[in-house]
């Protein structure tokens, strides 16, 4: 019977040593770095712009539900997103909820 667990024993491990393993390590070696230096700096910018290319995927390559939407609507959904997003003061929660509203009225229009 307990043959019969061992894949997922693997798995879970093996994905725990993947993430959870460099995320202490990235916790460790951030907390010697001094907020405003550079070596931060590189750091939010790199996990900036992987959030980004995630999201840009998102947009332009989507799977599921979404792939049925056509390309400009999630375009002007998440441009005019953006645009709240910045006329809000920054309020991600406006940001969101504005593209997502958006987006939920083109797919019952259309």
């Amino acid at each position: 019977m307990m043959a019969e667990y061992w894949p997922f024993v693997v798995i879970i491990v093996a994905g725990w040593l993947a993430t959870d393993l460099w995320r202490w390590l990235g916790v460790i070696a951030g907390n010697r770095l001094q907020e405003g230096s550079e070596p931060l700096y590189w750091v939010r910018a790199v996990a900036t712009s992987l959030v980004m290319a995630v999201t840009a995927k998102l947009i332009v390559f989507p799977t599921g539900a979404l792939a049925a939407s056509p390309l400009w609507l999630r375009l002007a959904a998440t441009g005019l997103g953006f645009a709240a997003f910045l006329a809000s003061g920054q309020r991600v929660i406006v940001g969101v909820v504005v593209s997502l509203a958006l987006l939920a009225l083109g797919l019952a229009v259309l």
